[in-house]
């Protein structure tokens, strides 16, 4: 039996990760229905391990709780791939999450994984655009400068905007 390609799904407290996983977890069950409304979720303590099965492929995703920040790199060696997780519509958060992505991203054990950098919270009313976001995050100057192939996207995980994108991601990274 193949080892399934582990991703990890990174962010800090309440961006959203249990979310995104529970939804894409239904979607990857070929519930193409209505989303339905969001199930409860709280903030992971821990981390929490989750089986998609894709198209092409299985992936298992490690949600690390962002309280375990400073523990992240000890998971980093397991990992082919990364989401990582912004709330755009929490503008506190986001010199501190920028901080957080440049220092996973110079991780020695991730130079080459794929990456995958979600802007989630779209649909709440203060949000910022796309563009405010990367220009605060000097999104330009990270890809330009980053080893590994980073792909960005936003999301809704609440309302299920960006979800099929988040399963193409995944399904078309390359297998290492």
């Amino acid at each position: 039996m193949s080892r399934n390609e582990m991703c990890l799904l990174l962010g800090a407290t309440g961006v959203g990760k249990t979310l995104l996983l529970k939804r894409l977890q239904k979607l990857c069950l070929h519930d193409f229905g209505e989303l339905g409304a969001s199930p409860s979720t709280l903030p992971t303590v821990g981390t929490n391990l989750t089986d998609l099965t894709l198209k092409k492929r299985k992936v298992t995703v490690r949600e690390l709780g962002g309280c375990m920040g400073p523990i992240w790199p000890s998971y980093f060696s397991d990992c082919s791939s990364v989401i990582f997780m912004v709330d755009s519509a929490n503008i506190a958060q986001v010199s501190s999450s920028c901080i957080q992505l440049l220092s996973v991203l110079s991780a020695e054990p991730l130079r080459s994984a794929s990456v995958l950098i979600l802007f989630n919270k779209t649909d709440m009313p203060c949000t910022m655009s796309l563009v405010e976001i990367k220009s605060l995050f000097r999104m330009d100057d990270i890809i330009a400068s980053a080893t590994q192939p980073i792909t960005t996207l936003e999301l809704s995980a609440r309302s299920g905007q960006g979800l099929q994108e988040v399963l193409s991601w995944l399904e078309s990274i390359p297998i290492k």
